[in-house]
């Protein structure tokens, strides 16, 4: 069977705030699966804000983007053609397939998911890499303790609300920062956090963080680094901990992210400051997984999730990541 492939490559490394000349929609034929081979056509496909990081030539702590390549990332599809011992048609997979309509994958390449167990998505979100990065972020470095404060940036989004649900299992008060009163809704009656932040209503927000943690900060849970996390550490207690987990205030910034020196704040306090990604964690992903299922399954976790419809709509919900607009996980369907 001949398949038309739909594409989305990355047609130039933005400067500054990507826009739409980063991205060029190309049709590709895409042949025939071969031995060990399956053919899937893609019903959902992840938009994350580390996907900017890979559009510039740099190194870092994966390969970046080639110029005429497909935009990788997580993917969940459906195999239709298989020519592996390992996959039949109807079942459903997620792997890194990225941004086009149909893959041809090795069978190693992918894994197969239940859809009976949860709606198939949150293998993009609470369950797969999203929920992996709040577990081993906030409990291997976080490590926090019940009673302690636990303050989150971009707490609305993918990986903070998960952080946020997570420290309140282990007993912890958690104050959230986000950007808009429907968020600060959502983190206080759905999600349960004990005091939230709207940075964009804040006339001075390092006050308003002393204000909602009177006991200082044990843990900082950084999403977004920039002004926000300047005045979060101002606020750390002694023996906090900082896990690092993203910097979008400076992603799309063509010049230094200039701001206040950590190191005298880290002294005084004793306090630790770790970045991460969650590939450091990868022969721990099955603890992680079972885990996050099993609070999904006591209802301990709950999540939400923003999804666009059509192929066509991709870049668009890529760009608007940097807008603030979703609430949890942001997906686009493809498929059926």
């Amino acid at each position: 069977m001949t398949v038309m492939n739909r594409q989305i490559i990355l047609a130039e490394r933005p400067t500054g705030t990507p826009d739409h000349r980063s991205f060029k929609f190309v049709e590709r034929e895409i042949g025939e699966p071969g031995d060990g081979q399956i053919l899937i056509q893609t019903h959902y496909v992840s938009v994350d804000p580390y996907m900017r990081g890979r559009m510039i030539d740099a190194e870092s702590y994966v390969e970046p983007f080639k110029i005429g390549d497909v935009i990788q990332g997580g993917s969940i599809g459906e195999v239709i053609e298989s020519k592996s011992n390992q996959y039949k048609k109807g079942d459903m997979v997620i792997g890194m397939f990225g941004w086009q309509e149909y893959y041809i994958a090795n069978e190693t390449e992918v894994r197969t998911i239940d859809p009976n167990f949860a709606p198939i998505t949150t293998n993009l979100g609470v369950l797969g890499m999203t929920g992996l990065t709040a577990y081993f972020g906030l409990l291997d470095i976080g490590k926090p303790k019940a009673g302690e404060t636990v303050v989150i940036s971009g707490a609305a989004g993918a990986v903070g609300s998960v952080v946020g649900q997570i420290a309140k299992i282990q007993g912890a008060r958690v104050v959230g920062i986000a950007g808009s009163e429907e968020k600060v809704t959502y983190l206080k009656e759905e999600l349960d956090f004990d005091e939230v932040i709207n940075y964009k209503k804040s006339e001075d927000i390092e006050m308003d963080i002393k204000a909602a943690c009177p006991n200082g900060v044990d843990v900082y849970f950084d999403n977004v680094g920039g002004d926000i996390s300047d005045a979060v550490l101002t606020q750390l207690n002694r023996f906090a901990r900082v896990p690092v987990c993203g910097a979008i205030s400076s992603y799309n910034l063509e010049e230094i992210d200039l701001g206040p020196r950590v190191q005298t704040v880290l002294i005084k306090k004793s306090a630790l400051m770790q970045g991460f990604t969650v590939g450091n964690y990868a022969d721990r992903f099955q603890e992680g997984a079972s885990q996050l299922g099993q609070w999904l399954k006591e209802e301990k976790l709950t999540y939400r999730e923003t999804i666009r419809e059509g192929f066509d709509s991709i870049p668009d919900a890529f760009l608007d990541l940097f807008k603030g607009e979703n609430i949890g996980k942001l997906l686009v369907k493809v498929g059926k």
